[in-house]
């Protein structure tokens, strides 16, 4: 099972620092995947952050993570851009869809919804109790703030 954490999130919510390069980057050093909020596109730039345009990554800085990020698009330039590389991105747009696919196949799923083994399980913990051990271990992986409790 793949572990993703939740805009870099690996113990818990910390809003001052996620979403922030460095953040990310110490969660992928831990051995994580990161789900990451991103808006612009390569030519006028690109931002990370959940309401608004917080953090300028450049280009690169994706690219050297491809095998790690999950871009939750959060503008249509950042979709329009991520569906058109063949980079084997993970990307996908969703708001309180119970499920959304994204660019390589996997089924982004609302907390509370019904899992499958190709299904992200995202944020489990807003829904105590909902899943049982087995529906986790039989789905692709988790996404959450709490992602060192998985391992």
């Amino acid at each position: 099972m793949i572990l993703i954490a939740h805009r870099g999130n690996t113990i818990g919510p910390n809003v001052e620092k996620e979403n922030h390069p460095d953040y990310i980057d110490e969660a992928i050093k831990k051995g994580f995947d990161v789900e990451v909020d991103i808006r612009g596109n390569l030519f006028d730039g690109l931002w990370l952050g959940h309401d608004e345009k917080q953090y300028e990554v450049k280009p690169e800085w994706v690219f050297q993570r491809v095998n790690n990020l999950w871009l939750h698009a959060k503008d249509l330039e950042a979709l329009h851009t991520f569906t058109q590389l063949l980079t084997g991105l993970n990307c996908f747009w969703h708001e309180e869809d119970c499920y959304t696919l994204t660019t390589s196949g996997y089924i982004w799923t609302y907390p509370g919804k019904k899992l499958t083994p190709s299904s992200i399980c995202v944020m489990p913990e807003i829904v105590p109790n909902f899943y049982s051990k087995e529906d986790l271990e039989d789905c692709y992986g988790i996404c959450t703030d709490y992602v060192e409790d998985y391992q």
